[in-house]
């Protein structure tokens, strides 16, 4: 998680299945103290749109992000159905998927073969090749609750390999006799840590990527997406960012409710203020400082897939793109707060700054291939690796934080039903 800025109390421990040690990972909630060093127009003023991600350079040899989003967004939806149908069997030999346009087929890894009707729905989608796996992603995930139960905190990320070799394995130092312990091969990866990690003055019905303040204890935060509960309008959040009844405003003291539910296990909460089907954006120049922002429209929820790429839009960071989806289906253990499940691993390609202190909680996206204007709300950031990928800080907020390349989000399927959620809010 996005660790907090010094004045901030740190939360509570996460707990679920596939996991990261305590060790390193920082979570992202910042002081009250920070302020942006320029900060963001006020209220609706910035309704708007823009295209973020055009501002950043295009992997792959595509001619436009929007040429490699559309391909994206066909893998996505392949991968989707194909992920479906395998939880519906409990011997599905399903190891996992990587879906990165730039490779320009969709790579599904299967242990043993795969029903044929499944092959050739996917083939009707998007170019696609199966790919023979060692292991099942049941049989790993099994594998990882082993070496979580062995290891302890000597391992900082666990979870299955998207090509079904084995397990991914994050550390500080190394871990000797891993393998042994999971009974499946493990890849290790040394020097892994985590920890917890306008925009300025937005109003109701609130969006995306604005700052909020926890009045109660002092730390300071970004909203994530709006979702529904009991058919209410309610702001997604990280749960280290505050504990239930704790009062929350944006930075100019307008109130925007309570914390009205929380989950630790999913590192997410709500904020009883309504929500709006819109999140803040802002392009950027080379050095990451901001150039113009604006709001984008919220069409829907898409899970990420390894290999995709997608965009943070913390409010202290702003928004940040060219960042690859590494892992998933991990659980971390995350310094001063503990075990979260349903977290993705991503990292910003040009080992500049993906997100920092003050980002807990702000939404993480996938641009629309269609129009780059709208996008698909699929996380909310959670952590960031401070200790072995630290850089330097973008955005409204350059000094007194921490950030880093590589980041810990929730997924957002999970994360909504961890706080009981039905959907996202659209713009």
């Amino acid at each position: 998680m996005i660790r907090p800025h010094p004045t901030t109390r740190r939360p509570v421990a996460l707990l679920r299945r596939v996991a990261v040690a305590a060790i390193g990972l920082t979570l992202l909630a910042a002081g009250l103290t920070t302020t942006p060093a320029a900060a963001a127009p006020g209220g609706k003023a910035t309704t708007t749109a823009g295209s973020f991600v055009d501002s950043t350079p295009v992997p792959g040899g595509f001619a436009s992000w929007s040429e490699l989003l559309r391909l994206q967004q066909r893998m996505n939806t392949a991968a989707e159905r194909i992920t479906k149908v395998a939880e519906r069997s409990p011997n599905s030999g399903f190891a996992g998927i990587v879906a990165d346009p730039t490779t320009r087929h969709l790579q599904v890894y299967w242990k043993g073969e795969p029903p044929a009707s499944l092959v050739a729905t996917a083939r009707a989608t998007v170019a696609t090749q199966v790919l023979p796996a060692a292991y099942s992603q049941r049989e790993l995930l099994a594998a990882a609750d082993r070496l979580r139960a062995k290891a302890g905190n000597e391992i900082t990320t666990v979870g299955p390999r998207a090509d079904g070799a084995g397990l991914l394995v994050g550390t500080q130092d190394g871990l000797l006799g891993a393998t042994a312990m999971a009974g499946v091969p493990v890849t290790v990866q040394s020097g892994v840590a985590a920890a917890p990690a306008t925009r300025w003055d937005d109003s109701a019905p609130w969006w995306g990527g604005a700052a909020w303040r926890n009045a109660t204890t002092g730390g300071g935060c970004s909203t994530g997406f709006g979702v529904f509960k009991n058919g209410n309008a309610r702001i997604l959040s990280a749960a280290h960012c505050g504990n239930l009844n704790n009062v929350a405003t944006d930075p100019t003291g307008q109130s925007m409710g309570t914390v009205s539910t929380r989950n630790a296990g999913t590192d997410t909460l709500l904020l009883s203020a309504g929500a709006g089907g819109r999140v803040f954006n802002n392009s950027t120049a080379a050095n990451g400082d901001v150039v113009s922002e604006f709001s984008n429209q919220v069409i829907g929820a898409s899970a990420s897939q390894v290999g995709n790429w997608v965009c943070t839009s913390g409010a202290y960071s702003g928004t940040r793109c060219s960042i690859q989806v590494k892992a998933r289906n991990l659980c971390i253990n995350v310094r001063d707060f503990g075990q979260v499940c349903g977290q993705v691993q991503a990292e910003n390609t040009t080992g500049t700054n993906a997100v920092g202190q003050g980002d807990s909680g702000g939404p993480v996206e996938i641009v629309n291939a269609a129009n780059t204007l709208q996008v698909w709300a699929t996380g909310t950031n959670t952590a960031i690796d401070d200790t072995f990928t630290s850089t330097a800080c973008t955005g409204y907020v350059k000094t007194g934080r921490v950030c880093a390349w590589r980041f810990y989000y929730e997924d957002i399927f999970s994360g909504m039903a961890g706080v009981g959620a039905t959907g996202v809010v659209l713009g």
